[in-house]
């Protein structure tokens, strides 16, 4: 029996689709940064497209929801955010999913349950856990899942946070998108394990490694993952491993990573195996697939031209949506 043959036609191509559009969307996006349409901070998603999307797909969006770090373009996406906003809010547009005030890395979209988006190393775990804190609380049955990068692994609030979510058996999966580097340096060289999974028994928490570069696997263990936290009434860890393929931001020339690391992992490429999947057993022609592509690079453009047509925001929205 095939690999392919559980899933229906829609879902994979759905599964493609956001993939390939997360990839045109960066790419553009990159584009943009080099024309100096776009300020500030921007970390791109190519490579790791297989980690959002496959999770996200094993979620009910109407009750459970999202939140991540700074590179958290793809994951907004995912989520369901218009590509036009997510563009707008690059070019610091009112437009913007956070009116153009927030940049890069604080993509936000209530619609959606997409709540960021965040510029502090591991500062948003705390946050996830307080949302899951709220699902117990008033008995919904949601899960939250909160992504963030290994370089998140070390700081304490990490660690605080899984103490206490087990403590008070909080609906959260803590997903580490290990991508090989916490900004410039291999992660092996900073941690004393290399298994980050080993962790999760710290706190009595179930936890496993997951290949981040196969989407469909992603899937399935994320969709194990929600099943463990209802039934076993737990939260969960995952450490997806995955890989980027630009540099940490858009500053980062990444002269830090050999051509053949690069190369081997590019021979990974999550869009390419799903979609080499797909046209081996005749769910996908290339046809279809350049349509789709063209569809994503479409949609993509559009993005720039409303970003581009949408207004700056007013001076006086400075002192607004701010605490004091």
């Amino acid at each position: 029996m095939s690999v392919l043959s559980h899933y229906d036609k829609a879902f994979l191509m759905n599964l493609l689709e956001q993939m390939l559009l997360i990839r045109r969307f960066e790419e553009k996006s990159a584009q943009m940064y080099g024309l100096r349409k776009i300020g500030g901070f921007c970390h791109l998603y190519i490579g790791q497209e297989a980690v959002a999307v496959g999770s996200i797909a094993a979620l009910d969006m109407k009750k459970d929801y999202v939140l991540t770090g700074y590179r958290d373009h793809g994951h907004a996406l995912a989520c369901g955010m218009h590509p036009n906003a997510a563009m707008a809010e690059l070019f610091g547009k009112v437009t913007g999913c956070s009116k153009g005030k927030g940049g890069s890395m604080h993509f936000f979209d209530v619609e959606n349950n997409m709540y960021g988006g965040n510029g502090i190393v591991g500062g948003h775990i705390p946050i996830a856990a307080g949302v899951a804190f709220k699902l117990k609380y008033n008995q919904e049955d949601g899960v939250v899942l909160c992504y963030f990068g290994d370089g998140a692994i070390h700081q304490g609030v990490f660690h605080e946070t899984l103490n206490m979510a087990k403590i008070w058996n909080l609906p959260v999966i803590f997903i580490c998108e290990n991508n090989q580097y916490g900004m410039g340096t291999n992660f092996k060289r900073v941690s004393s394990v290399h298994d980050y999974s080993v962790m999760g028994a710290s706190y009595e928490i179930p936890a496993w490694q997951v290949d981040g570069m196969d989407v469909l696997t992603v899937y399935e263990e994320t969709k194990k993952a929600i099943q463990i936290v209802k039934e076993e009434k737990t939260p969960v860890f995952l450490e997806i491993q995955t890989y980027r393929y630009r540099g940490h931001s858009m500053s980062d020339p990444a002269k830090y990573r050999t051509k053949e690391e690069l190369e081997e992992y590019r021979n990974q490429d999550p869009v390419i195996i799903l979609q080499s999947r797909m046209l081996e057993e005749g769910l996908l022609t290339q046809e279809e697939y350049k349509e789709l592509d063209k569809r994503c690079k479409d949609i993509s453009n559009e993005s720039v031209r409303f970003a581009e047509e949408s207004a700056e925001p007013p001076l006086e929205a400075m002192y607004e949506d701010i605490y004091a």
